[in-house]
């Protein structure tokens, strides 16, 4: 015990300018020793009244004692510590000392406080305990007003926060904190003169609206007080608890910050909580698809493992390896030091490999169920134990919904792809299901079978388009073709060898089936019916050739009990033509699939590209008015888009949107072209797309269809816009026997001049920006099945130009 004056504010005791008049004085504390004694009946008795003789044996003790004196009554106020700390606390952990009243010098206390409160070297002061900013000084004078209005006016005591200290550790170099506790028992206020009348409930108003004290050092200035006795301070390490709370606000301020910034404000909580800066965290969350372990490097970026992982190129494999055998008997893995013996794990040599000496693993559970690990390591050894564990305990539950968080976030992005790619619930149109959602659980609960609302959207204005592979049957056909020709040839060959070899019979009648069929296949004048030829090839021709290549062995071993070696020879010559056909006919790798391969691929090719763009072209337009989007795959990609003010009743509509879009689609039409022909240098089978756009002057409505899961059109006169869109890809245009759509150009189908017209605006625009070529055609279309009176523009795209 020390008594050593330390002023922790580093200024006089003070309230913003206002000083505080503070006097130590123990009669006090003396005269409730005195209370105690009197009304003990116990042993307690002659202690109470030793400890009041030795207090008064120095009669200035008993009197106001100036602070430069109070280091002269060690003695005495070893005796107040005995009598107020229980006997058998520990002093070296123990943070007390004594103050002047509502004051922050101190005059007396533990080693261990003054050693935290002070530099080891100087001995000066580390920090202040109280920081001067505006909330720490309202807090300031709350307390001291909370003290003199219960004291005087017997007011309820306010409520503020706990006071918390920060102060750097010395040894580990981490923050720790510390909770202040004041307790004023042993003080008095005495007013120096009358005491102010006070409305006390305007004040309590005033207190319970503002939070605002300052009323009170206008009603009640510090002056008119003096403060006699002393305080205790208390100071309470509840680092632990703060780095429980600054996970909290890490995870509920989540979406502030990107996931590096998270998982350094996360692992700096838990470095707080183990006290210990050489020890780091990873956070793996468990990830699943259909039931199925899945690695997503995104999500298990923060973890160690995977990252060392990560520079072997086996990070995938590695984790699902690990675990699906780690979950299914989840348990903590503790490796103090790394050992030889352990390094026989690779994921073990691996964090060895990447610097790590001490390696835990704790499995982290939400509502009972396993949803990841938290990893801890470190590169020095021994610096992971039990008493590290122990302390992690806390954090296990918000490591928890870390990971729930991760696994929603990640299911729900699984979600939103299925419902942007795959299904017809875009936010255009997720109102209106969420609409009607509502009115359906709202009659439910009045009424028993309740019948849930179609849906549907009225005078929505409809654009189509389509990008077409051009001659795509005719370029199928004759990849196939090219292909059985090569299959069938090696077929034949395989069946002769067997015919010449075995002398088989049924294997020349194979041949000559065969050679009708090449036969067929070469006439380009018949269609080639892929489903008879598969059914030929693997009811007839497979099982043939299985049956000779399995018995392969059985062949070997009767000739070897003959006459020599040519038999020997002849079996292997029989097996090998067998494994070169079904080598050759392999889908992934063999050549007689080479060229529908190489038409895939390119097909591919362009439709990915027309796909990405699309989807750049959807979220462009999403940002001027809402609009529904739908593509199909067909060979090439169709397209409808619907915008109209039913899509977005709280948002006013108008044409300059529906213009907006018209010329959009237009440059993206153009800009699609430009693109599939600039992949022909890297296609394997060069294929040129024709663009399509289909002009309707009028609105149409649609509704939600839920068999098809999809939007279609309704009614009589819309379905014609329908039947319109699956028919004019073929048209020809009048008295020409010419297609309408050609490759590098645009065509705009139409029924209204007036469309007509604005596109031709727009196409005057696009030429001027050397987007289209200056060779717009007007052209009459030959009439279709229950459509006549069509015509159209087509123009030409610069493919060669550097616009964008």
């Amino acid at each position: 015990m020390k008594p050593i004056i330390l002023d922790v504010s580093q200024e006089s005791p003070s309230v913003g300018k206002t000083k505080i008049d503070t006097t130590i004085s123990f009669s006090k504390y003396i005269n409730y020793i005195k209370g105690k004694a009197e009304n003990e009946n116990s042993v307690r008795k002659e202690y109470f009244e030793m400890v009041i003789k030795k207090l008064e044996e120095n009669p200035d003790f008993l009197k106001e004692i100036p602070l430069s004196e109070v280091g002269n009554f060690k003695n005495q106020l070893d005796l107040v510590y005995g009598m107020l700390i229980p006997p058998l606390s520990d002093e070296k952990s123990l943070l007390w000392a004594l103050s002047v009243p509502v004051g922050p010098v101190i005059f007396y206390g533990t080693d261990s406080f003054y050693d935290l409160m002070t530099d080891r070297d100087s001995g000066q002061i580390k920090c202040n305990m109280i920081k001067l900013n505006s909330d720490s000084l309202r807090e300031k004078i709350q307390k001291v007003y909370t003290y003199i209005l219960e004291e005087l006016y017997d007011f309820p005591p306010f409520h503020y926060n706990d006071q918390i200290l920060t102060l750097k550790d010395e040894c580990s170099g981490l923050q720790k904190f510390y909770r202040l506790n004041v307790d004023n028992s042993f003080t008095t206020v005495c007013p120096k003169g009358e005491l102010p009348e006070l409305d006390l409930d305007s004040i309590r108003r005033e207190l319970q609206e503002n939070s605002d004290v300052s009323i009170l050092t206008e009603l009640l200035p510090l002056s008119l007080f003096q403060f006699k006795g002393f305080s205790i301070i208390t100071l309470t390490d509840v680092t632990a608890e703060h780095a429980v709370e600054h996970m909290k606000n890490t995870i509920i301020n989540r979406s502030t910050m990107d996931v590096h910034a998270f998982h350094n404000q996360i692992n700096e909580s838990l470095k707080m909580m183990v006290e210990n800066p050489a020890v780091e965290f990873g956070l793996m969350p468990l990830l699943k698809v259909n039931n199925r372990l899945i690695f997503n490097k995104n999500t298990i970026q923060t973890s160690k493992l995977i990252n060392a992982a990560n520079t072997s190129d086996a990070a995938e494999e590695i984790y699902i390896a690990m675990a699906e055998e780690y979950f299914k008997a989840p348990k903590v893995l503790f490796m103090r030091t790394i050992s030889k013996e352990d390094v026989k794990h690779d994921f073990i040599r691996m964090l060895k490999n990447d610097g790590v000496e001490s390696y835990a693993v704790l499995p982290v559970y939400y509502d009972k169920k396993i949803v990841g690990v938290l990893e801890v390591y470190s590169t020095r050894q021994n610096a992971i134990d039990e008493g590290v564990l122990s302390k992690l305990q806390p954090a296990l539950s918000l490591a928890a919904r870390i990971m729930h968080n991760s696994i929603e976030e990640f299911n729900a992005s699984l979600e939103n792809v299925i419902r942007e790619k795959f299904t017809s619930l875009q936010p255009a149109v997720q109102w209106k299901f969420k609409d009607v959602a509502w009115h359906y659980l709202r009659d439910n609960a009045k009424k028993q079978h309740a019948t849930i609302e179609s849906i549907g959207f009225k005078d929505v204005y409809p654009l189509y388009g389509a990008v077409d592979i051009r001659n795509s049957t005719i370029e199928r056909n004759a990849a196939l073709r090219e292909d059985l020709q090569l299959q069938f040839t090696v077929l034949i060959e395989t069946f002769s060898i067997l015919k010449q070899k075995l002398g088989f019979g049924l294997a020349d009648e194979m041949v000559y089936k065969c050679k009708k069929m090449i036969a067929r296949i070469l006439d380009e004048s018949t269609d080639n019916d892929e489903m008879k030829i598969h059914d030929f090839l693997e009811t007839e021709v497979h099982p043939f050739l299985i049956h000779f290549k399995e018995n392969r062995v059985t062949t070997q071993s009767a000739v070897l009990v003959g006459a020599g070696g040519d038999e020997i020879y002849e079996a292997d010559e029989i097996a090998e033509a067998i494994d070169k056909y079904f080598e050759i006919t392999d889908e992934q790798t063999g050549v007689a699939y080479a060229n529908r391969r190489a038409l895939e691929n390119s097909m591919q090719t362009i439709n990915s590209s027309v796909n990405l763009y699309l989807d750049l072209f959807k979220s462009e337009i999403q940002k001027s008015y809402p609009t529904y989007f739908e593509k199909f795959r067909t060979d090439g990609i169709e397209y409808d888009i619907y915008i109209g003010q039913s899509l977005e009743p709280e948002r006013a509509f108008s044409n300059l949107y529906l213009k907006n879009i018209r010329l959009w689609q237009l440059t993206s039409m153009a800009a699609i072209a430009k693109i599939t022909n600039s992949l022909l240098p890297n296609m394997e089978k060069k294929l040129l797309t024709t663009q399509l756009i289909f002009i309707n002057s009028g609105t149409i409505d649609i509704s939600f269809r839920d068999d098809e899961r999809r939007f279609d059109v309704e009614g009589a006169y819309n379905i014609r816009y329908q039947v319109i869109k699956k028919r004019i890809d073929k048209v020809h245009v009048k008295g020409t026997g010419e297609r309408l759509t050609q490759p590098g150009k645009i065509a705009l189908v139409y029924f209204n001049r007036k469309s007509a017209d604005e596109y031709v605006d727009y196409i005057r625009y696009l030429q001027e920006q050397n987007t289209l070529l200056n060779d717009l055609e007007f052209l009459d279309l030959e009439e279709l099945q229950g459509v006549n009176g069509l015509k159209a523009l087509r123009i030409g795209v610069n493919l060669e130009s550097d616009w964008k």
